[in-house]
């Protein structure tokens, strides 16, 4: 067995997810969807970056020895950019995502990310694959990472040189090769004996959350100091490591927030807490009539369409209900057509959907207020009429935020999928209850994918997505009545 890139800097993070995943793979937890798609964008960038150097060859995906000899192969052919150039030294292998062969045999390393920023792991990542080539005798003239410039904004062509930044982290990969060897004798150690019991700590969410967290956090008493929402991991940490594992043990509250209070006292008390002098201002900010509005959006890592930056959140559907004041609902509704740019469609029918003079009601309203500011950038004529929009928006997660209404069954937090059925029970069902599409995350990642699916299947999806997000946007107007009825308004 090899111990590849991602098994070092797997191993690098925490050595009992690297035993874990080669001896007792079963208990980690499966990709998500999120996890998925951006398995699907990196593949895709990959496929990208590939043209900042035309010509190569790559290797194809085998066994190891296969691999190994194919990339010798080229390399004796004088093929001077490899793609997935495989190597093995020390029992490590890796693939290197662009190769550059000088003409004196040199090399420049290209390792391609599909983030927008240099991370520290990405510089452990080159560093295993600098020990590799350095190892088998090679002269590696450059390290690099090639990432995505954030600031480019698509013209009508797109351009991948100014897509991507090109950064030389020689020095940086030079400076750790010291201790890779130490690393790897260690690993190898580690994964030829029984599992190493390693403390829970900021490694099982840093750099990235572990496939292994649930096997390793899932005995966690109810209440623990973790679920302090607000609280710094460190200071959950230093509370853990004294021995300090749930509220009813915490005795220094001296450096907690007030909402952090709130949620300790709730919890052991069981009880809701409500500030009705708070929820009487929130509900006074509100005239009638009330649109509540909710955005589904999708980010694509390369830019689709001229105007469009990496990963920028592209609204292709929203819900509105119109609340009058007498309790009257009306609904209306945007779902754009797939495969082509949604913004200008959305954006006409967003201006003749809510006039200028009337109070929005968004869940975490800076996300709407983000969309609607780059609609306005974007279309000019619809500028005036998405900037007053946009001055009207109210946030209806704020007295939750603030603790102002706290419920036990919240757990510290207040998205809407947990304050809906803490405050409105006969709908703690109702996301699961839908078809196809539960989340966000669901009906980000499907858009996209309905210009791939036949006519039957996309009306189905699109029927959810509809469904879906209708639904958040209802769940809006029966938590706004449970605010009023708490504190007696009608």
């Amino acid at each position: 067995m090899y111990l590849s890139k991602s098994l070092y800097v797997r191993g690098l993070q925490c050595t009992k997810s690297l035993w874990i995943k080669i001896h007792n793979p079963g208990i980690l937890t499966p990709p998500d969807e999120k996890a998925l798609t951006k398995f699907k964008d990196g593949n895709e960038v990959g496929r990208l970056a590939r043209q900042l150097f035309p010509g190569g060859r790559e290797i194809p995906l085998s066994s190891p020895e296969k691999q190994i000899e194919k990339t010798k192969e080229y390399m004796e052919a004088g093929i001077n950019i490899l793609y997935e150039a495989t190597f093995v030294f020390d029992d490590v292998m890796v693939m290197v995502d662009i190769l550059q062969i000088n003409e004196d045999k040199s090399v420049n390393i290209y390792e391609v990310k599909s983030s927008t920023k240099v991370k520290r792991i990405y510089i452990d990542d080159l560093s295993i694959q600098f020990y590799v080539l350095h190892g088998l005798g090679f002269t590696i003239k450059s390290s690099n990472l090639i990432n995505m410039n954030n600031t480019y904004i698509r013209e009508d062509l797109l351009d991948p040189a100014a897509l991507f930044n090109i950064n030389d982290v020689s020095e940086d990969v030079i400076a750790l090769e010291e201790n890779i060897s130490r690393h790897i004798t260690r690993f190898k150690t580690l994964l030829n004996n029984d599992m190493e019991d390693v403390p829970i700590g900021k490694h099982c969410t840093t750099p990235y959350k572990c496939d292994a967290y649930e096997n390793c956090w899932g005995n966690m008493p109810e209440n623990n100091v973790f679920e302090i929402a607000g609280l710094s991991m460190d200071r959950k940490m230093a509370l853990y490591s004294m021995g300090i594992r749930t509220f009813d043990q915490i005795r220094d509250f001296s450096d907690l927030s007030s909402p952090q209070r709130i949620q300790i006292t709730s919890e052991l008390r069981k009880e809701v807490i409500i500030n009705t002098r708070a929820i009487s201002r929130f509900l006074n900010g509100l005239t009638y009539p009330i649109y509540h509005l909710d955005f589904e959006s999708f980010q694509h890592a390369i830019p689709q369409w001229p105007g469009v930056q990496p990963y920028l959140h592209i609204p292709f559907q929203y819900s509105l209900h119109i609340e009058q004041k007498n309790g009257d609902l009306q609904h209306k509704e945007f779902l754009a057509e797939e495969g082509m740019d949604p913004r200008f469609k959305l954006a006409t029918s967003l201006v003749k959907a809510i006039p200028t003079d009337v109070t929005v009601l968004a869940y975490n309203m800076n996300f709407e207020k983000g969309i609607m500011k780059r609609l306005a950038l974007s279309f000019p004529q619809y500028s005036d009429h998405l900037m007053a929009i946009c001055q009207n928006v109210r946030d209806l997660m704020i007295p939750f935020k603030k603790k102002e209404f706290y419920s036990p069954k919240m757990k510290g937090s207040y998205s809407i999928k947990y304050v809906l059925p803490a405050l409105v029970p006969q709908m703690s069902d109702a996301y699961e209850k839908l078809h196809f599409i539960h989340n966000g995350t669901e009906a980000m990642n499907v858009f996209p994918r309905l210009i791939e699916m036949d006519k039957e299947e996309r009306g189905k999806y699109r029927k959810a997505l509809l469904k879906y997000c209708e639904l958040d946007t209802l769940a809006m107007v029966k938590i706004l009545e449970v605010l009023r009825d708490s504190v007696g308004e009608v």
